[in-house]
């Protein structure tokens, strides 16, 4: 239902909020909540353009929460890199539904709302409120030996 580059924006904000008040280089957020490298410079600018993170150049700059991470929520998050669309007239383009959605599309745009209101209710804070947010580690190669066993 969401896109990659949502998954990578709430990891991103779920990063800075873990480290609240520390500035963080974009190869760390991208190494700690595994997000590749080359896309998580976008996701950053868009969550920065949407308010929810600064930036600040030189050697102790980095990114950092814009605002308290009780105050942005989960679908701010979101709706700053691929907004949540809503389903505001039938896709059918049918004349007896232009005055009003058709009982389907009526029902999947109250699923949508449902999700909305689901994430605008869970800000960043609740997401890391038990500690480090615990993205798996990221995984390392084993060396193997010229023969192709595994190093102890």
């Amino acid at each position: 239902m969401f896109s990659s580059t949502a998954e990578y924006a709430l990891r991103a904000a779920v990063d800075l909020a873990t480290h609240a008040g520390q500035a963080r280089t974009s190869q760390q957020v991208a190494r700690d909540s595994q997000i590749p490298s080359g896309y998580v410079s976008k996701v950053l600018q868009d969550l920065g353009k949407a308010g929810l993170v600064n930036s600040q150049r030189g050697p102790n700059g980095g990114f950092t929460l814009a605002r308290p991470a009780e105050s942005i929520t989960i679908l701010e998050a979101i709706n700053a890199v691929d907004p949540i669309k809503r389903i505001t007239r039938c896709p059918l383009n049918l004349p007896a539904h232009s005055k009003k959605l058709c009982k389907l599309h009526q029902h999947l745009d109250d699923a949508i709302a449902e999700v909305e209101r689901a994430l605008s209710s869970t800000s960043l804070a609740d997401l890391v409120s038990d500690g480090p947010a615990g993205f798996p580690p990221v995984p390392t190669k084993t060396p193997l030996t010229a023969k192709g066993k595994k190093v102890k």
